[in-house]
């Protein structure tokens, strides 16, 4: 006991611990614990709204095994950064027209915080959740603005408003006129999509020659998000559809269909497909149309400056791959606008660029030579015999082929080469070259650009059409743009009409028309568009008394039905050239015959 009291006294808090976990240790268990689970969903799920921060990963698009991006820049520019680097991207996209203002500054600027954008949803957005996903974001300005997405130039108020139109909609179809960054529109509502979390895999699909512009445009707008281009061989193809884990792929329409039965694999789907130039889906039975229409994915958008190139019908067939079933069949084409209004954004360089440089179009009538003359009447009497003759059994292909006859005689005799179009576009050039300037000029065939690349020597011509390799085109646009004794490019339509920024020339020449005047207006679009800073001269040559005469009537009254049904008043039947407008071109005695109904 003694022992006892030198001890030393217990800690009162170990005391108390000790009393309470006897006291309320239990003895036994009654009966058996039953647990009970609930489930919880976490904020990392889709709809709960989150913060828009960088993606996780560091992976540079030179790095992937599979197929990357063609490279089109010098490797010197490829390291910059800074405000070096900054300028370096301004004076490049000044040249080629991204669509952009003056460099983003680095502190926030009035102009960011001013306009307080904010995503809207769709008026057929009817869940709560989903409305509430879109009204807590933060102001689309402030996502451009903050640290975790850097851009290199300051996109125009109208292409804030392009991206606000984008990112809600899964079904949206993005139809600017041509030359007002409908690319970097895009680019950006995908990349704040990616950074949201609200996509992970998407495709863009664009005609072949646009690759490398878009992989340049990736490159700029979006430098955080990796992706790579589908290309090479079939087993290559096979490797990047099936195994890479790449988050954006980019494809040409011609592979696309070529790797239908890899699309069918149901282990390849995305959150968002992008096609671009979509009017190539316009014909609904054509095999790219189906096999885009059957790409598994949650968001569908198109981007077309013309949605509309013959006839409502070609809406229609878009917006079968942009929302299938939202235009019944046999819907009259007045009711389009009510139908699809709500997917559809369209502005005109009129309405949002008022300080483009002006558009003059001047059509030119010319006299055919004598020669020419001569060759026309013999050739007109000659095939309007011969449509006669076939009495019923006519069709338009004969017609067809009379007229392309015709108009290519109003280009060149045939027996000697005279041309009266080619007198004329002479005479301008010389006055263009002596000023220094640049100038385009267009053709439907391939045969006139050739004969003018010879009669044009002293100018220094370029050519850029169907016959030219697609490794060769981009030196020449280079060359063209850089040699300062090379005054003009002849290019074709097919060619020369989408995807090309040619904005430091302002002289464009028509030197036949095209049947289509949004195809006419597109190619005119290579010179008017963002970074033009002269003002752009459009010479459309026209023979009198020929067959290009009337059919310049006809596309007028296009062109003006095509601006009627955009702008969403009442449309006519039909916009493009009827069998009766066909046959009209010339004075036929004859029609082909009808089937009873």
């Amino acid at each position: 006991m003694s022992q006892d009291k030198h001890l030393p006294a217990p800690d009162v808090a170990e005391l108390d611990l000790t009393l309470s976990v006897e006291a309320y240790l239990p003895q036994r268990w009654d009966r058996a614990t039953q647990v009970g689970i609930r489930p919880t969903r976490l904020l990392t799920e889709r709809p709960w709204v989150r913060s828009l921060g960088r993606l996780d990963m560091h992976v540079k698009t030179e790095g992937w095994r599979f197929p990357t991006p063609p490279s089109d820049e010098p490797a010197s520019r490829q390291g910059d950064s800074g405000q070096q680097g900054q300028e370096t991207r301004a004076e490049r996209c000044e040249g080629e027209s991204c669509g952009l203002s003056p460099p983003l500054p680095l502190s926030p600027s009035p102009y960011l915080s001013a306009v307080n954008l904010r995503l809207r949803p769709t008026k057929d957005t009817v869940v709560l959740k989903e409305r509430l996903l879109y009204l807590l974001q933060p102001p689309l300005e402030s996502c451009l603005a903050s640290k975790q997405v850097r851009l290199p130039l300051r996109p125009y108020p109208y292409q804030m408003e392009g991206i606000a139109f984008l990112m809600p909609r899964h079904a949206a179809l993005l139809a600017d006129e041509m030359g007002l960054g409908k690319t970097a529109q895009a680019v950006l509502a995908l990349r704040l999509l990616f950074h949201a979390g609200l996509v992970r895999r998407s495709l863009i699909v664009c005609p072949k020659p646009l690759v490398s512009n878009w992989a340049r445009e990736l490159r700029l707008w979006a430098d955080d998000l990796p992706f790579e281009v589908v290309g090479g061989d079939a087993q290559e193809r096979s490797s990047c559809w099936l195994v890479s884990n790449c988050p954006l792929k980019l494809v040409n329409y011609e592979l696309l269909t070529r790797d239908a039965a890899l699309l069918a694999d149901e282990r390849i789907a995305f959150d968002v497909v992008i096609l671009d130039e979509a009017q190539r889906i316009k014909n609904r039975d054509a095999k790219t149309a189906q096999v885009v229409r059957g790409i598994r994915r949650e968001r569908s958008w198109a981007l077309t400056g013309t949605p509309i190139e013959n006839k409502p019908e070609d809406l229609v067939n878009l917006f079968a791959f942009v929302d299938p079933g939202r235009i019944p069949p046999d819907t009259p084409a007045k009711r389009l606008p009510h139908l699809t209004g709500d997917c559809i954004l369209r502005r005109t360089k009129d309405d949002v660029l008022t300080d483009l440089p002006a558009k003059t179009i001047r059509d030119a009538y010319l006299e055919l030579t004598p020669a020419q003359r001569q060759s026309y009447a013999l050739a007109e009497n000659e095939g309007v015999v011969h449509l006669n003759s076939l009495g019923e059994t006519i069709t338009i292909q004969h017609v067809f082929e009379l007229v392309m006859r015709l108009k290519q005689i109003c280009n060149f005799d045939p027996l000697t080469g005279h041309s009266a179009k080619l007198e004329r576009l002479l005479a301008d050039l010389t006055e263009i070259a002596e000023s220094g300037r640049k100038a385009l000029v267009f053709s439907q065939w391939v045969q006139p650009l050739e004969i003018l690349a010879g009669a044009l020597e002293p100018f220094g011509p370029l050519q850029f059409h169907g016959r030219i390799p697609d490794r060769e085109r981009q030196t020449v646009l280079e060359r063209f743009r850089s040699d300062s004794s090379k005054h003009v490019l002849l290019m074709s339509y097919g060619a020369g009409s989408v995807g090309l920024n040619l904005q430091f020339t302002n002289y464009v020449f028509l030197f036949d028309r095209w049947w289509n005047p949004a195809v006419e207006d597109q190619a005119i679009n290579r010179a008017h568009r963002i970074g033009q800073r002269q003002p752009v001269f459009v010479t459309r040559f026209v023979t009198q008394e020929t067959i290009e005469g009337r059919i310049a009537e006809v596309l007028d009254r296009k062109r003006q039905l095509f601006n009627e049904l955009l702008e969403q008043n009442s449309p006519p039947p039909s916009l493009g050239l009827t069998e009766e407008e066909i046959f009209g071109l010339f004075d036929l005695q004859v029609r082909p015959k009808r089937c009873a109904a």
